[in-house]
C-alpha cells in the first residue's frame, strides 16, 4: 500500500506538472539536450541547480561512474534507501562513483531538508522536470546507472535492496 501510495502521488505530480510543462523541456535555470534515456546509449547531458550549490552538470562529471537517483521527499521508500545509497558513495567515491539525488519537481528547501536529515555525502540536483522527462521518470525512486564512458547502462523503477544497488554500481565501475 505504501508504494502504491507513492506512486499514485508521483502520478497526479506529473500529470499537473505536464499541463504546465508543455512542449517547454528547459525549466528557468536548467538547461538540457533534447534527448531521451535509452540504456546502451549515451545519457542525456544536463545541468541543474544543485545543493551544496551552486550548479552540478554532467560535463562536470565526464569520466566518474554516475548513479543518478531520482527521488521525492515524500516517497517513504525513497526515504528507506537513502542512508544505503549514502553508504555506496562513501565506500565508492575513491574508486570515481559519484552518487547524484535528483529531487523531482520539489523546491530546494525540501531537497535541503532531505539531504541534511539522511546526512547525505552527495550532491542533490533540485530537477525542475527536465530531468525526469528526459529519463521518462513516472514513478519514484527510480535509479539510473550511467558507466564511465557516459553510456546508460542501466534504469531501475522501485526499491531496490542495498546488494542489488551494490551490484550495479560494481556493474559501471568496471
Amino acid at each position: 500500500m505504501v508504494k502504491a501510495s507513492c506512486v499514485l502521488r508521483v502520478l497526479c505530480t506529473l500529470l499537473l506538472a505536464g499541463c504546465a510543462h508543455g512542449s517547454a523541456t528547459q525549466g528557468a535555470g536548467s538547461s538540457m539536450q533534447a534527448q531521451r534515456a535509452h540504456a546502451g546509449s549515451p545519457a542525456p547531458s544536463w545541468s541543474e541547480a544543485s545543493l551544496p550549490g551552486p550548479r552540478l552538470s554532467s560535463d562536470s562529471l565526464r569520466g566518474k561512474a554516475i548513479y543518478l537517483n531520482f527521488f521525492a521527499t515524500w516517497c517513504p521508500p525513497c526515504n528507506q534507501e537513502a542512508p544505503a545509497i549514502d553508504a555506496l558513495q562513501r565506500a565508492y567515491g575513491s574508486r570515481g562513483l559519484q552518487v547524484v539525488g535528483v529531487d523531482v519537481l520539489e523546491n530546494a528547501a525540501k531537497a535541503q531538508s532531505f539531504r541534511d536529515g539522511h546526512r547525505l555525502h552527495y550532491p542533490v540536483v533540485i530537477d525542475t522536470g527536465a530531468l525526469r522527462d528526459a529519463y521518462d521518470i513516472n514513478a519514484m525512486p527510480v535509479h539510473a546507472f550511467i558507466d564511465r564512458r557516459g553510456i546508460l547502462r542501466k534504469v531501475v523503477v522501485g526499491e531496490m535492496s542495498p546488494e542489488t544497488m551494490r551490484g550495479n554500481v560494481e556493474e559501471i565501475l568496471r
